[in-house]
């Protein structure tokens, strides 16, 4: 499969050495969106851009006839028009905020446990989540996904960096190269129920990415890594 890249940052780079080792090419390699495209050359793209660039790139591959699977968070409030075009162009688009395996699964069993966990009304919720000092969104693109099925079991209003009623309460640290690490509490009047992923590396995001893209291949539609996993 030919594999387009856009963004060539340090996921992009490893997106392609896992992309090769997994028998694929890249052909295309977009660094800063300013080179010219060639939508011929490539089935598939892979977005790790920038959040100021990825609505144009992402756009244009649909516009071609491109699958594209996304990675780069930062621009959602754009995310209804790519899946609009997605639907008129009858194109592939997957967005994750998180493409690692194990974070998907830990997103699986937030959601049961929030679901669980609200209906008690005995517990509060909150998120911390730590990266790297590079990483430039903060709440994380995987912090927000976490935090959606806790908004809506527990009938808040919306997620906030500081403590604020109604909203529950996400900290960002930025710290050192971190990976990432995403926790979450649930805390009573008499204990602490709490979940917590730490990734090792960035080895499972361009994985999981790469696996992504082998999966949407051929298929139409808007797409996410629960349809990949089938969880």
């Amino acid at each position: 499969m030919n594999i387009g890249l856009l963004g060539y940052g340090k996921m992009g780079q490893l997106v392609e050495k896992i992309a090769k080792q997994r028998g694929h090419n890249c052909p295309v390699i977009i660094d800063k969106g300013t080179d010219p495209i060639d939508y011929s050359k490539f089935d598939v793209a892979i977005n790790f851009s920038t959040p100021e660039s990825a609505f144009e790139l992402i756009s244009n591959c649909l516009d071609h006839g491109i699958a594209v699977i996304s990675g780069t968070t930062g621009w959602l409030d754009l995310y209804p028009k790519i899946v609009a075009q997605c639907k008129e162009r009858e194109g592939s688009f997957l967005y994750a905020s998180n493409f690692s395996l194990g974070v998907n699964l830990f997103f699986a069993l937030n959601e049961q446990l929030s679901r669980l966990i609200s209906a008690t009304g005995q517990y509060q919720p909150a998120i911390k989540e730590i990266h790297h000092i590079h990483k430039l969104d903060a709440p994380s693109g995987t912090a927000i996904s976490l935090a959606e099925p806790i908004i809506r079991d527990f009938e808040l209003e919306n997620y906030s960096s500081a403590p604020k009623e109604k909203h529950l309460h996400i900290e960002s640290e930025r710290v050192g190269d971190f990976p990432g690490t995403h926790t979450i509490n649930y805390h009573s009047e008499i204990d602490l129920i709490q979940i917590s992923h730490k990734a090792k590396n960035r080895n499972g995001f361009a994985l999981g990415a790469v696996i992504a893209a082998e999966w949407i291949k051929d298929k139409k539609g808007i797409f996410s890594m629960k349809d990949v996993l089938s969880i």
